[in-house]
C-alpha cells in the first residue's frame, strides 16, 4: 500500500499514487473500506463469483463491462458510477485500461 495520501480533489481528477499493485486499499472502518484499481489491462476473461459484501464504485478512466446474473450488462467508462449488491453474482471484462474507485461494506479486505 502507497504511503502518500491522496486529496478528495486528487482522486476525482483520476490522479493515482503510484504502486506495484493494481489493488490498493485507500482507508477502512470497521464497516466501509475504500480501494482504487489502477491500471488494470485487458486480458483474460474473470470467473463469475459472488461477494458477501456490497461494492459501490466510480470510474476514473478506461472501459469495462459489469457483467451480473440475469444476463445484465453495464458498460462502465469514465465518470460511471455503479453498484454491485452483496451476493450477486458478476464479472468485470476490461475492455480500456481501466481504473476505478470502489467502496465496499463490510470492507472487503476483512472478509
Amino acid at each position: 500500500m502507497s504511503t502518500e495520501t491522496m486529496t478528495a480533489e486528487e482522486v476525482a481528477e483520476g490522479k493515482l499514487n503510484e504502486a506495484e499493485d493494481v489493488k490498493e486499499i485507500m482507508a477502512s472502518g470497521e464497516d466501509v473500506g475504500l480501494r482504487i484499481w489502477r491500471e488494470e489491462e485487458p486480458d483474460a476473461d474473470k470467473e463469475f463469483h459472488t461477494n458477501s459484501y456490497e461494492t459501490v464504485g466510480y470510474v476514473l478512466k478506461g472501459k469495462a463491462e459489469l457483467h451480473l446474473e440475469n444476463d445484465q450488462v453495464v458498460e462502465l467508462t469514465e465518470g460511471n458510477s455503479y453498484l454491485v449488491p452483496k451476493e450477486t453474482e458478476h464479472t468485470y471484462k476490461i475492455i480500456e485500461t481501466f481504473s476505478a474507485v470502489e467502496a465496499t461494506s463490510p470492507p472487503a479486505h476483512l472478509q
